[in-house]
C-alpha cells in the first residue's frame, strides 16, 4: 500500500511539474496569453492616438493592426479616416506641434494630404533659413551649440553645411536642433546630443555625430515628424537609433509593427535589442505576444527571452502564480520534477527491492535520490527546448562594411561561423532521452538480479561464485554506452540527426553513471556482506579443539 501511495504521489508531482507554465531559457504560451489578457490592444492604442490628434503613429499602429488582424482595425481605420478629413493640415506632419509654426506657413509646405517625411520639409533653402531664423532665438544653450555645428568643416560622410552640397547635413542639424528644442529627445538621448556636440566644437570635428546624423537622416526619410518625435522619447542612446535605423533597412515591410512594439513597450531600446537578438525568429514571437495585448507585448521585451510554443496549456492560476512570480515558479517546477522522480523510484523501492541482503535501511533513499537528480534533469531538458541552445546568427545583425585596398586574408567562411553555434533539436533531446533510458532499465536489470541471488538457498560462498559470474552483466552499462556512441556519431555522419558531440557521448556518461551506482552502491556491500557471511559459516563449522588439563 504505501508504494502505491509513493508512486501516485509522484506521478501526481510530475503531472503537476508539467503543467506549470514557466522556463528557464523561454517564455511560455501560456504566461503570454495570461500577460496579455484584458490588456489594451493595438487598435484600442491606436485609437488613444487618433483622439489625441497624432494621426502619424495611429496610421503605423493601424498598419501594424490590419497585418495582425486586430478585430478592432476597422473601427480604428474609419476613426483616422474621420480626424483626417476634420483636420487636413495635421496628415503630412503627423499631428500639431507649436514648434513647427515656422514651417507651416510656408507655402512650399502646405497642401500635401498624406503623411510626409521629415526631410521633405527641409529641401527646400527658403524652410531652412526661416527655421534656422526661429532657432536663433531660442535661449536653450544645446540649441545654440547645435546651430553653431554649421560651421564645422571637418566631415568625413558629409559636406560641411556651410558649402555648396551642404544642405542634407544643414537640414539634419536643423531637425536636430528642433527636436531638442521642442523636448522631443528623452533625457538620457538629450544628454548624450549635447555631449556629442560639445566635443564636436572643441575638436572641430563631427566625428561621432556623423553616424548619428546618418541614422537620423535614414529615419527622417521614412517617418513623419509626430512619428519620430514619439520614437525619440521611448528611446535611451543614439545606438538604438542606429538600431531602429537598421531594421527599417533590413525589414521595411514590417517596420510599422516594429514601430508599434516601441509605442506598446514605452520602450524602443528593448525591441531594438530583442530583434538584433533573436532576428526573424524573433520577429514573429513579437508579432505572436503584440496579437495579445500590450502586457503580452511587455512581458516578452522585459524578459527578453523567446517563446516556447511546445509547453502544455495548464490553469490559468498557475498561470497567472508564473507570471507573479516567475524565479519562485522555476523553482517550484524543478522541484517537483525531483520530488515526483524520487517518489517514483523510491516506491519501486518498496515494491521491488525490499529485504533483501546487501540492501541497508538507507540505501534505497540514496539511490533514489541519485537516479531522481538524473531524471529531473532529463525532464528539465525534455520540457526546455532552449535550455542548451545557442542563439543562432540573428538575420538583423548589424554588420560593418568596412572598404580595404587590399585583402591580407582568406575571408571566414560564413557557414564555419554559423555553426559555431552549440544547438540542440528535437533529434537531439530524444537520442540523448534514449540512451538515459537503456541505461536506467539496465540498471534495473542489474538490481535484479542482485535481488534473485540473494533470494536463492544457496551458501554465502556459493551466492559470492554467482555474483563474479555476473561480473559481465553488471559491466554492461559501459557496453550499452560505447555502443550508443558509436550509433550516435554513424547516424550524424549519415545525416540522420543533427551534428552534435553532446548527443553521442551521453551516452557514455549515462553508462558511466549507470555501472558506477550497480557496483559501489550495490555490489560491493552485498559482497561484503556475503564474504563476512561466509566467514563466520566457515569458523562456525571448524572443529573446535578441548582444552589441555595440567598433568
Amino acid at each position: 500500500m504505501a508504494s502505491l501511495i509513493w508512486l501516485a504521489g509522484g506521478g501526481l508531482a510530475l503531472v503537476l511539474a508539467w503543467l506549470m507554465p514557466v522556463n528557464l531559457k523561454s517564455v511560455t504560451v501560456p504566461l503570454v496569453e495570461r500577460a496579455g489578457y484584458d490588456t489594451l490592444s493595438l487598435s484600442a492604442a491606436g485609437l488613444r492616438w487618433a483622439q489625441s490628434e497624432k494621426t502619424g503613429p495611429a496610421a503605423l499602429l493601424l498598419r501594424a493592426a490590419e497585418n495582425l488582424g486586430d478585430p478592432g482595425s476597422p473601427e480604428l481605420k474609419k476613426a483616422l479616416a474621420a480626424l483626417m478629413s476634420g483636420h487636413p493640415e495635421l496628415l503630412a506632419w503627423g499631428g500639431y506641434d507649436p514648434f513647427l509654426e515656422p514651417l507651416l506657413k510656408l507655402r512650399a509646405n502646405q497642401g500635401r494630404t498624406a503623411s510626409t517625411p521629415v526631410i521633405e520639409f527641409l529641401v527646400t533653402g527658403e524652410a531652412r533659413q526661416a527655421l534656422r531664423a526661429y532657432l536663433a532665438n531660442s535661449r536653450s544653450l544645446g540649441v545654440q551649440s547645435l546651430l553653431r555645428l554649421r560651421d564645422i568643416s571637418g566631415t568625413g560622410r558629409f559636406v560641411p553645411a556651410n558649402r555648396a552640397g551642404g544642405q542634407t547635413l544643414d537640414a539634419l542639424i536643423l531637425v536636430s536642433a528642433l527636436l531638442y528644442q521642442g523636448e522631443h529627445l528623452s533625457p538620457p538621448l538629450q544628454r548624450e546630443l549635447r555631449s556629442l556636440v560639445e566635443n564636436a566644437l572643441q575638436k572641430g570635428q563631427l566625428a561621432e555625430l556623423e553616424s548619428v546624423f546618418l541614422n537620423l537622416l535614414s529615419l527622417s526619410r521614412r517617418l513623419d515628424w509626430i512619428q519620430l518625435c514619439e520614437l525619440l522619447r521611448r528611446t535611451e542612446d543614439f545606438k538604438t537609433v542606429g538600431e531602429y535605423a537598421h531594421l527599417a533597412r533590413v525589414a521595411p515591410d514590417d517596420f510599422a509593427l516594429i514601430y508599434a512594439a516601441a509605442l506598446f513597450s514605452e520602450s524602443s531600446d528593448r525591441v531594438a535589442a530583442y530583434l538584433l537578438l533573436y532576428g526573424k525568429a524573433g520577429l514573429e514571437d513579437l508579432r505572436f505576444s503584440l496579437r495579445h495585448g500590450q502586457g503580452a507585448a511587455r512581458l516578452l521585451l522585459e524578459r527578453q527571452l523567446p517563446i516556447n510554443r511546445t509547453a502544455l496549456i495548464g490553469p490559468g492560476a498557475i498561470a497567472e502564480f508564473g507570471l507573479l512570480y516567475p524565479r519562485l515558479a522555476i523553482i517550484v517546477r524543478w522541484a517537483g520534477f525531483v520530488i515526483g522522480a524520487f517518489s517514483i523510484l523510491r516506491g519501486c523501492d518498496k515494491l521491488l527491492f525490499r529485504a533483501q541482503p546487501g540492501f541497508g535501511p538507507a540505501l534505497p533513499h540514496v539511490k533514489s535520490g541519485i537516479l531522481a537528480l538524473l531524471l529531473a534533469g532529463l525532464f528539465a531538458i525534455a520540457t526546455e527546448p532552449f535550455l542548451l541552445k545557442g542563439a543562432p546568427l540573428s538575420e538583423f545583425k548589424i554588420r560593418l562594411s568596412i572598404p580595404a585596398l587590399a585583402t591580407t586574408s582568406i575571408p571566414p567562411n560564413p557557414s564555419n561561423s554559423a555553426s559555431s553555434f552549440t544547438t540542440m533539436d528535437a533529434s537531439t533531446l530524444l537520442s540523448i532521452g534514449f540512451f538515459a533510458s537503456l541505461q536506467i532499465a539496465m540498471y534495473l536489470v542489474c538490481l535484479m538480479k542482485i535481488r534473485e541471488i540473494a533470494r536463492q538457498s544457496f551458501s554465502p560462498l556459493m551466492k559470492l561464485k554467482l555474483m563474479e559470474n555476473e561480473e559481465n552483466l553488471f559491466d554492461g552499462g559501459l557496453y550499452i554506452g560505447i555502443g550508443g556512441t558509436a550509433t550516435a556519431l554513424v547516424l550524424q555522419v549519415l545525416q540522420i540527426i543533427e551534428p552534435n558531440l553532446l548527443a553521442a557521448y551521453s551516452s557514455n556518461l549515462f553508462g558511466i553513471t549507470c555501472v558506477a551506482l550497480v557496483k559501489i552502491r550495490h555490489v560491493r556491500p552485498f559482497k561484503r556482506t556475503l564474504i563476512l557471511e561466509g566467514q563466520v559459516a566457515i569458523e562456525s563449522a571448524m572443529p573446535k579443539s578441548a582444552p589441555i588439563q595440567a598433568t
